[in-house]
């Protein structure tokens, strides 16, 4: 179970990679892996269905609405925090949400498959959106499982161990179903991610539960929607400068996020073909981000989160030059697939640090809630800012555009000076478990 004490820093490198041994993380693997697969199937995947389908661009477009449930759970994320689930429920609160929505995870996938897009695509569309907001619901559940079922000094191992199972679903249902789909049908496909899905139930069976905490400030006094939806703001707001935090999620990955809207056009002007830009970023620099992450998950392990958030932020902004240096190569594979491994791997070192950060933040009885608020918040931002990547791209060359975004990686920096540290910051009052 989590212990909610203060962690000490593991001191030795044989202590930090030890993390990876604990049986909990594998079914954190696997719950990542249930996390990711739905992710690509509702949108990358499902617009290159829809395109081999005849289905025309601008009804693909519309389709990208899909995506709106995983902005906005935070939404809902107060039921799973606060509602158990009858009969199922003796499994726990957090096991029992995350099984309930895997089990119609795998009947909506399979009925996307049986869907028609060309001849019904308002029905097909009906499963897509069901579809993802029963993804965007199974990520608010999983990720509060993990952020109460392990330690502080666990996270960045949890983040690291989430992250990977992640990235192999997308793979999954990413390349894998558009590969297989070249020799059956698409129904069949559907059906073989349905399966893989409904086989990582086995995961949340065998993990145990976190220990219970529910607040026991205000239970009898306030209504069920204060305690709900406006306890976990409230207690968000008294966190020490809890502003400069919110302003920290927005700001930390926002060199990252502008550069990486227009990779793929900087690329395309620098004349690499549709192989070369898919085998370098899919495949060398996926086993990088998935390197760079289980690298910042040790280094959590071994150094304060706040230190590995500052590594992590020096190392993308750095690796961003390489990008400009590239500009200047031009053409060269061998420079494409540097630029991309290294800015892969330092991606991955941030993501871990910064994923872990968030997670030590999210208090255990409101964990689903607070952590979706954060992440939502994060999402938005790069969102919002990512939609100017263009026009700041044309008003310059791509040597200097990508120089602008290294620079950008400072304000999130100069805020680690005044970012509290999540493990020196108490919990709220709880009750015993079982309550």
């Amino acid at each position: 179970m989590r212990s909610h004490a203060t962690a000490e820093v593991t001191r030795t490198w044989r202590d930090a990679l030890g993390v990876y041994r604990d049986t909990r993380l594998i079914a954190i693997f696997g719950m990542g892996f249930a996390s990711g697969l739905p992710l690509l199937l509702t949108t990358s995947t499902l617009a290159y269905w829809l395109a081999r389908g005849g289905v025309d661009k601008t009804t693909i477009g519309l389709f990208a609405l899909a995506g709106l449930p995983y902005s906005l759970k935070f939404a809902w994320a107060p039921l799973l925090d606060h509602v158990t689930l009858p009969l199922i429920g003796r499994l726990g609160r957090r096991r029992s949400w995350i099984l309930l929505l895997q089990a119609a995870l795998v009947f909506a996938i399979a009925a996307l498959g049986s869907a028609d897009p060309t001849t019904r695509p308002f029905a097909t569309a009906s499963i897509v959106l069901i579809l993802a907001f029963l993804s965007a619901t199974q990520d608010v559940a999983i990720d509060a499982y993990r952020i109460e079922i392990l330690a502080d000094h666990e996270q960045g191992a949890g983040a690291a161990a989430t992250q990977a199972g992640y990235r192999a679903g997308m793979l999954v249902a990413g390349a894998g179903a558009i590969a297989l789909a070249d020799y059956v049908a698409w129904e069949q496909v559907f059906q073989v991610l349905a399966l893989l899905l409904g086989a990582s139930m086995f995961f949340v069976v065998w993990a145990s539960e976190p220990e219970r905490r529910d607040p026991a400030e205000h239970r009898e006094t306030e209504s069920r929607f204060v305690r709900m939806f406006i306890a976990p703001l409230r207690d968000l707001a008294t966190r020490p400068r809890w502003g400069v935090v919110l302003v920290f999620a927005v700001v930390y990955k926002l060199g990252e996020a502008i550069a990486g809207a227009m990779m793929n056009p900087f690329f395309v002007d620098l004349g690499f073909s549709g192989v070369e830009i898919a085998s370098v970023t899919k495949v060398l620099g996926l086993a990088a981000t998935v390197v760079g992450i289980a690298v910042g998950g040790v280094l959590i392990a071994r150094m304060a989160v706040i230190h590995a958030l500052a590594l992590g932020g020096l190392l993308q902004a750095v690796t961003n030059l390489l990008f400009a240096w590239l500009a200047g190569r031009g053409n060269d594979t061998g420079a494409l697939a540097l630029a991309v491994v290294g800015d892969s791997f330092t991606g991955g070192v941030a993501s871990a640090a910064f994923v872990a950060y968030f997670s030590s933040l999210a208090r255990g009885p409101f964990s689903a809630t607070q952590y979706a608020l954060l992440v939502s918040l994060m999402a938005t931002g790069r969102t919002f800012f990512a939609g100017g990547s263009g026009w700041v791209a044309a008003q310059t060359d791509w040597a200097t555009f990508f120089v602008a975004t290294a620079a950008l990686a400072l304000p999130g920096l100069a805020l680690l000076l005044i970012l509290p540290d999540p493990r020196r910051s108490p919990l709220p009052d709880s009750e015993p478990p079982g309550r």
